[in-house]
């Protein structure tokens, strides 16, 4: 009624009716954004860098760092760009002393067969990678000429020095050897030992070992301290029990390390209800060590939110003794069975431990199978002896 009259235009009308007064005007809270990946991979951006400059004072790291067509690029373009340089000064030295155009009764040239500024560079990438094919050399004319002989092949060794220590080190970076260093998809929360335990397994795929090996977990979560500074990303170190005393382990085969929830832990109030994604809690997980076959230190990182912790559940085990060796079976690697926990935070726990004892007596008094007695077979109504028959 209000658009045929023209109060109000008809395509607000129409916006307005296609709305649903029902459906509410906010949005769900995301996911807590992770800063480190379950790869291993910082989730860090770095803007605004204003010294640029800092990462030409270390060369060859940046080279390292580059990703693989921008390395080769880098390395293709430096070569071409010396072959022309020094066929540039090849062609000059031959200009200047008239190698280009000889004639009759002329010295000796500074070097042979150079015409034109084509074989100048053919000349330039043969004293460069040392090919060597005859046609063309340098003779005692020119000094010159010799001089810069040697600083071309000064100038091609070193390039050939920082390609091949890039790519040696590209090939052999310490995250190719974490790759095969794996950590469960989720911890848990379980008791041992009378206590709440975090727990979590990590294993390595290669029979080559992890010398050295170290295990570290951190705590990230936002806090505000009580002078009102906000830190987003407050690190807390938690200690790790591993049954080997301190951090080290020896990773030959795959491990259940934990972490007892204790009155100095960051999770001493750690509800069941708070596992969800919207809580603020990232718990990380540093594996490191070095390499036996090349002795490169290697590190391997994973991340647990909060939704990623299950309450109340253990790993199954995977290791078993089979023809005088033990086997581990890695299809069973991250699963986990239901087991008694009590659904209280360890402060509580430790504050009324009959919820232990309560906990202990339920699971004692469970329900009882009932055994299946076989039902005997039913004997028949009739049967048919063989004088019947006759």
């Amino acid at each position: 009624m209000l658009s045929r009259k023209g109060i109000i235009p008809e395509e607000y009308v129409l916006t307005r009716l296609a709305e649903d007064p029902a459906e509410p005007r906010y949005r769900a809270r995301q996911r807590r954004a992770r800063f480190v990946s379950k790869k291993g991979n910082c989730n860090v951006a770095h803007k605004n860098i204003r010294e640029q400059g800092r990462f030409l004072q270390d060369v060859f790291t940046t080279l390292v760092d580059l990703k693989w067509p921008h390395t080769l690029l880098i390395f293709t373009m430096s070569f071409l760009c010396s072959w022309l340089l020094f066929a540039m000064a090849w062609w000059l030295i031959a200009f200047a002393h008239g190698d280009l155009a000889p004639s009759e009764g002329t010295a000796e040239p500074c070097v042979t067969s150079i015409h034109s500024f084509s074989s100048a560079f053919l000349f330039s990438i043969e004293v460069q990678v040392t090919i060597g094919f005859g046609g063309r050399m340098v003779t005692e004319e020119c000094p010159l000429a010799i001089l810069i002989l040697i600083v071309q092949n000064i100038v091609g060794l070193m390039i050939n020095a920082i390609m091949l220590g890039c790519i040696f080190m590209k090939t052999a970076q310490a995250h190719r050897r974490a790759e095969t260093l794996i950590f469960s998809k989720h911890a848990v929360i379980a008791l041992r030992h009378g206590r709440l335990c975090f727990m979590l397994r990590v294993g390595d795929l290669r029979k080559s070992m992890i010398i050295s090996a170290t295990i570290h977990m951190q705590v990230v979560r936002k806090t505000t301290s009580p002078e009102g500074e906000v830190v987003p990303l407050h690190q807390v170190d938690i200690p790790m029990e591993n049954g080997v005393g301190g951090n080290s382990i020896f990773l030959v085969a795959p491990l259940i390390i934990y972490h007892v929830i204790d009155a100095n832990s960051p999770l001493y109030d750690l509800a069941p209800s708070e596992l969800h994604h919207h809580q603020d809690l990232e718990i990380i997980v540093i594996l490191e060590g070095v390499v036996e076959t090349t002795g490169i230190t290697t590190q391997a990182r994973t991340s647990y939110l909060a939704d990623e912790i299950l309450w109340g559940q253990r790993f199954v085990p995977i290791v078993a003794e089979e023809d005088g060796r033990y086997s581990v079976d890695y299809s069973k690697f991250g699963n986990t069975i239901k087991v008694p926990t009590p659904l209280c935070t360890a402060r509580q726990l430790d504050e009324d431990r009959s919820l232990l004892e309560a906990l202990t007596l339920a699971s004692a008094r469970g329900p009882l199978r009932k055994r299946s007695v076989p039902m005997a077979k039913a004997k028949p109504k009739f049967s048919i002896s063989p004088d019947s028959l006759s």
